[in-house]
């Protein structure tokens, strides 16, 4: 249970962190990717004048955000999030209220029960083995709530991770070239002048998505080439 909570203070101490940059006008975030977005001079000066632990973050975004904020009850919309935690005991309404339905019946009676002892006799009654009982079943509750989400969010994160591997990879340089090396009507200085394209992932995905017969156009537009003709 330990290691569990350790745990849970280590993706709090995340989430404050990314919560904070968010908050800033000029940073946003990239569900698809899970990248904090920012100018360059933005990040420099962010890091290098107010936050250097946040180093780790510019080269690899955030990926599990949206699922801190499903964890600390702070849903993430358009690239921004909506504060509106509500705390129990120090741990997220959103996970306290995941607890089995018959464990809050078991505490309503047994409150319900004390208050009725205490109006008869007007003495408040020593804790008794039943109630200490339910204490427990509902710290455990907590954890296994907790702990699900965790083990929830740690499962969504590698879904994640391998769509955007399978991405990187049906969308990748290696493949632009081989489609580039087998297209008619590609000259040296336009050839030089796609690769140079080609180190932007939007640029890649354009140029393999396009038809065959529609790339050439479309290469001849972004690089602005002048197509060599034969006289």
């Amino acid at each position: 249970m330990e290691q569990l909570k350790n745990h849970y203070a280590a993706l709090k101490r995340q989430y404050d962190t990314v919560k904070l940059i968010l908050d800033r006008n000029d940073f946003s975030w990239d569900e698809s990717t899970g990248s904090i977005v920012a100018a360059d001079q933005v990040w420099v000066k962010y890091i290098k004048q107010e936050h250097p632990d946040a180093e780790p973050l510019k080269s690899g975004g955030c990926p599990i955000f949206k699922e801190l904020c499903t964890i600390f009850a702070e849903p993430a919309t358009n690239g921004k999030h909506d504060y509106s935690t509500v705390c129990v005991g120090g741990v997220p309404s959103a996970l306290v209220y995941m607890e089995p339905l018959s464990m809050h019946h078991e505490e309503s009676s047994s409150e319900s029960g004390g208050a009725e002892d205490v109006d008869d006799h007007e003495t408040i009654q020593p804790t008794t083995p039943t109630t200490t009982s339910n204490r427990k079943r509902g710290r455990k509750g907590i954890d296994d709530a907790i702990a699900g989400a965790i083990l929830e969010m740690a499962a969504s994160s590698k879904l994640r991770a391998a769509a955007i591997k399978q991405r990187n990879t049906r969308y990748s340089i290696a493949n632009c070239i081989k489609e580039l090396d087998v297209m008619q009507g590609v000259d040296q200085q336009l050839y030089f002048a796609a690769l140079d394209l080609f180190n932007k992932p939007i640029a890649r995905e354009t140029f393999l998505s396009l038809k065959g017969n529609k790339r050439l156009t479309w290469l001849l537009g972004k690089c602005s080439v002048v197509p060599n003709t034969v006289g």
